[in-house]
């Protein structure tokens, strides 16, 4: 005979094997702008603010500025070709011919606006970034360390001496790619986005970092600003949307620090 237990049969819990999704999950968390997308809002901010007197006020100054030095610059070219061509034997010109020079001269000086402007600008542009920041990044405008005149024109000295430098090693390879039809003006938005994105960039940070980090700062967004380089040395290019291009410039470097440094409010 078989005994049978009296007690009720235990029962256990099914047991369900883990569950592998074959899927990761959605990612929630919020993702910073692209940079192109920062760049394009920050320049767009901008122009919404060029109304503002106290933007106004700097773009009138710097563009007198800068148009009598290309004037005085296209002028001392002209005087100098002039010279050379009595001193070696070409004879005196004629008044049309001296016509010629100054015409051709001061072109050649607007050509060259980008190199004047930009600098001009350093040492004015400290009351454009002002009034960005106190518009759209108020905490970080209270902390702001204005930039003084003296440092102001010691970035500008050097943003000249730079463009110049580096422009004149480039021109064997100007030359060289001159046959290409569109090496040259490659080269020149390359050459020059960098450089200028440099300058727009220190002309904001030098207004919240001690010199010296403001330089480690720079390395470490040099493709951002290159890229704002980019965009406002096409700007340049273009007939009169040049003279607001350094303004445009100023105001859209404020942005993008403030934007990269996380501070104020986001764009």
């Amino acid at each position: 005979y078989r005994l049978v237990s009296s007690k009720p049969p235990v029962s256990r819990p099914l047991e369900i094997p883990p569950h592998h999704p074959t899927t990761t999950p959605l990612d929630t968390r919020p993702r910073s702008p692209d940079t192109r997308v920062m760049i394009l809002r920050a320049l767009s901010l901008t122009i919404a603010q060029f109304g503002d007197p106290r933007i106004l006020r700097v773009f009138g100054l710097s563009l007198l500025i800068s148009l009598l030095l290309c004037a005085v610059l296209g002028l001392g070219l002209a005087e100098g070709v002039r010279y050379g061509l009595d001193r070696f034997g070409a004879g005196p010109a004629s008044d049309w011919e001296h016509a010629a020079l100054v015409i051709g001269g001061v072109t050649l000086a607007m050509l060259a606006f980008r190199a004047v402007a930009v600098p001009v600008m350093g040492v004015f542009g400290d009351s454009v970034v002002a009034a960005i920041e106190a518009k759209h990044y108020p905490e970080a405008a209270g902390q702001a360390r204005a930039a003084p005149l003296w440092l102001s024109a010691r970035l500008g000295l050097a943003s000249l001496l730079r463009v110049l430098l580096i422009n004149l090693l480039a021109l064997p390879v100007y030359i060289f790619f001159i046959f290409t039809a569109v090496g040259p003006l490659i080269l020149f938005m390359a050459v020059n986005a960098i450089l200028l994105g440099r300058d727009l960039a220190e002309m904001v940070a030098v207004r919240h970092l001690p010199l010296g980090e403001a330089r480690v700062w720079l390395r470490a967004n040099r493709l951002h600003y290159g890229l704002l380089g980019l965009i406002v040395t096409g700007l340049f290019l273009i007939p009169f949307i040049n003279l607001v291009a350094p303004i445009i410039g100023a105001g859209a470097a404020a942005h993008l620090f403030h934007r990269r440094t996380g501070s104020g409010s986001q764009i």
